[in-house]
């Protein structure tokens, strides 16, 4: 079996890595080395492979920092199992991608000036976001696992990571289509008295006001997401997560992002907030969309009454009867005690995950169609 079957192989299982043989380090290595050779492509292609409003955000200088440490990192614990003899299918394949990134101008890239409105994809925003989320997040869970004996490739981690991959290449799209949606759908309502009194709040409460309008959009969405049997179909595919982890949260259908980024930003966009409660918004949604499904035991004591915690949001993930149906909000918990419908229930963790009956295909394409083509 060659280099490239092993990997193929490798990519479709699952379970734990056995740690003193190589398959920690060359994982690590193979990662970094993929994540630098997308780097350097984006560097060539800046006008198609990255994301406009995020680049004006992020320093190039510490991109390119980064990916000269990711190419030191991957290039140095490749080489390190070769000499060993560790796993060297493995190695080298994170080696050759290692060399290939720096075949190709690695860090030095030369970025010229390109036009701005070009079609993309955001490359950059995958690239940055697993990255950072998955340093931060799995040396979480493994710092304060719920489930200790998950792995981190626990099943289904490639579906998972197909719909990480789409949404984020799609963000696009997903933004100028919301965009376009919401001034076209709700320009009209616009009330200069409304705007002109949120954009004089100060920082703070401005940041709070605006995660409760969003969350209270979120919550009656969600909500009907729920009730209303065709949009269940859509989101199912969420649900059918059966291992709660930082990377579950991702498997989304590209409707439901649509129809809720749309819902959420509508109300955002006529009461006027300034960008830096937006961009702040932004920080503060991304980190608790991801930690909330995170594999942590965190509870919060009283707390977990007023703000959202994994141990809230695995509940509504449960199959367990008492939570069926219960604890909608993302951010503050306390919505869902107001309106009714937090879960009661004597333990303090659910059982199982997933959607009773299990009736939601695995994998992407197939988890694309789902809405489409069942017939429950």
């Amino acid at each position: 079996m060659d280099t490239l079957d092993k990997l193929n192989q490798l990519a479709e299982s699952h379970g734990p890595l056995k740690p003193g043989k190589g398959m920690v380090s060359g994982t690590i290595a193979l990662v970094l080395g993929i994540l630098c050779f997308l780097g350097v492509l984006a560097f060539h292609f800046p006008e198609y492979l990255t994301t406009p409003e995020l680049r004006k955000n992020y320093s190039v200088d510490v991109i390119r920092q980064l990916m000269y440490g990711g190419m030191v990192i991957a290039g140095g614990l490749s080489l390190f199992n070769i000499v060993l003899g560790r796993v060297r299918w493995l190695s080298l394949g994170a080696f050759t991608l290692v060399a290939l990134t720096a075949f190709l101008g690695g860090h030095k890239v030369m970025v010229n000036d390109f036009p701005d409105h070009t079609p993309y994809i955001g490359l950059d925003w995958f690239i940055l976001d697993l990255l950072g989320s998955s340093l931060i997040f799995i040396f979480i869970e493994k710092l304060f696992a719920h489930r200790k004996d998950q792995p981190v490739f626990r099943a289904e981690w490639q579906t998972d990571l197909t719909h990480f991959i789409v949404n984020h290449m799609v963000v696009g799209f997903i933004l100028l289509a919301t965009n376009l949606l919401v001034h076209k759908l709700f320009g009209w309502a616009v009330q200069d008295g409304i705007r002109g009194w949120v954009q004089n709040l100060p920082f703070v409460p401005a940041l709070l006001l605006i995660i409760l309008v969003a969350d209270l959009v979120q919550y009656w969405a969600h909500r009907a997401y729920h009730e209303v049997p065709l949009l269940w179909r859509i989101h199912a595919v969420h649900h059918s997560v059966k291992s709660m982890d930082w990377i579950a949260g991702s498997r989304q259908h590209i409707l439901e992002l649509l129809i809720t980024r749309t819902a959420v930003l509508a109300p955002i966009f006529l009461l006027g907030f300034s960008k830096e409660v937006i961009d702040a918004y932004v920080v503060v949604v991304g980190f608790q969309a991801v930690f909330n499904h995170a594999n942590v035991s965190v509870r919060l004591g009283p707390l977990r009454y007023v703000i959202v915690t994994p141990n809230f949001h695995h509940w509504h993930h449960s199959q367990d009867a008492e939570a069926i149906d219960r604890n909608y909000a993302a951010h503050f918990a306390f919505l869902d005690h107001l309106f009714g419908t937090a879960v009661q229930a004597d333990r303090q963790w659910p059982g199982q995950y997933g959607v009773v009956g299990d009736y939601v295909p695995d994998g992407f394409w197939a988890q694309f169609k789902f809405p489409f083509t069942w017939k429950g």
